[in-house]
């Protein structure tokens, strides 16, 4: 089992959108978080150890996670999706791009 966390600020649009859209692949368990304080969810540390790769939005969310979760990171890769943040939540451009952004993880 791979458990993947997906990342935005404040986990409203982008990151729930990841974690339902690859919720069923196989043998993956998803889950998402914001980095902000106002966060739907908040990313803590836990979540960190839980997941196997960190998925972020944009590069200040993999800065974000670097400083404030470093400890809880050992050595896990967290891979930057380059996803601005421009999109409804389940938006069909959104969604296009997260599969092509994924597609070497899938």
């Amino acid at each position: 089992m791979r458990n993947w966390l997906f990342v935005c600020s404040r986990n409203r649009l982008r990151s729930p959108t990841a974690e339902s859209m690859f919720s069923e692949l196989p043998g993956t368990e998803t889950a998402s978080a914001g980095t902000s304080p106002d966060a739907d969810n908040p990313l803590t540390g836990e979540l960190i150890e839980w997941a196997d790769t960190i998925f972020v939005m944009e590069r200040v969310h993999r800065t974000r996670v670097q400083r404030r979760f470093r400890r809880y990171l050992g050595g896990k890769r967290v891979i930057c999706l380059d996803i601005p943040d421009e999109y409804a939540c389940m938006d069909p451009a959104l969604m296009a791009l997260l599969t092509k952004r994924m597609a070497r993880f899938v």
